[in-house]
């Protein structure tokens, strides 16, 4: 009887920290792919700004972001410097980046 129950304490335990970690495990690989979509947004932008592709910069950052399955929460055009914000949701938890970008 005593090791019915301790089986069954255990397959309980296993069960609630598989629960707990998996969410975990899906939000840092999604904060690593918001991540690099934040810098892949912002060098596009940055792109724009300094002129070596055509269109407004928060344009291009918008675009890319979506190209890479996140949204654009924020962008901002400072000279040739651009920060932009980028969110998206990983599993039940939402996941924001930042990133800046300009010339060398």
């Amino acid at each position: 009887m005593s090791g019915t129950v301790l089986g069954l304490g255990v397959a309980i335990a296993t069960v609630a920290v598989t629960g707990v970690t998996l969410p975990l495990c899906a939000a840092m690989v999604g904060s690593a792919a918001a991540s690099g979509a934040a810098d892949a947004s912002a060098l596009a932008a940055a792109d724009a700004a300094s002129g070596r592709m055509p269109g407004e910069p928060c344009d291009a950052a918008a675009r890319l972001a979506a190209a890479n399955g996140v949204s654009l929460a924020a962008c901002a055009v400072d000279g040739l410097v651009v920060t932009v914000v980028v969110e998206r949701w990983s599993g039940v938890v939402p996941v924001r980046a930042i990133a800046t970008a300009g010339p060398p």
